[in-house]
Parts: C-alpha cells; structure tokens; sequence
C-alpha cells in the first residue's frame, strides 16, 4: 500500500517543487523495492523513536475519539469507517498540528 500512497502523495506537489516524507523504518518502506516520485524525498526516522514520529500521536488520537469500543458489521464495514475518521481529521488540520507538536522540540 505504500507505493499507491507515494504516487498519491505526488500527485499533490506543485509543479517544480519536492515533498519530504519522513519514514519510520518498518520494513515495507525501507525494503528497496518503493519506486519513489522523483518529486519526493524520504527521509528516514531514527531507528525506534515514537517521541519523535508524530503520526502515532494521530493514531493514538484517531483510536480515543473515533475509532475505540466499536463492533462490526461485516469486514467492509471497518475501512470505511477508517476512511471516514481520516477525513474528518484531515479537514482540520489546526487539530492536526496541535496533536503533532512536541514543544520539547522548539526549546532549542
């Protein structure tokens, strides 16, 4: 699933610019094997620091508010309701931001 969400990634850089990625060290995204846009560079996370990757704040967030203590339906049922949180998360990004930030990090 990584390399359709490099070519989705992408499709999202303005024309002329480059995205950085920054990557933890799971083994299916630093296999070799990910064709990575020319348009975007990775850049890889020190090995083992989840005080420093963000994302699993917003995991973390995304279990608390939206996605905890559910039954399902049926197996259909669960990226789509996976989908829905996303996107709901994503059109606001000032929450985003606020999850993400380590104030640790502006002390120096």
């Amino acid at each position: 699933m990584m390399q359709p969400h490099l070519v989705e990634i992408s499709t999202h850089v303005a024309p002329g610019a480059h995205a950085v990625l920054m990557m933890d060290r799971a083994g299916w995204s630093m296999n070799g094997k990910l064709q990575v846009p020319d348009d975007i560079r990775t850049l890889p996370m020190l090995p083992k620091p989840p005080e420093l990757n963000p994302v699993e704040n917003i995991w973390q967030f995304m279990r608390d508010n939206r996605l905890s203590n559910r039954v399902f339906k049926s197996y259909k049922e669960i990226p789509d309701l996976y989908c829905r949180a996303w996107n709901k998360l994503v059109e606001q990004p000032w929450t985003i931001m606020s999850i993400g930030r380590r104030d640790w990090a502006h002390r120096f």
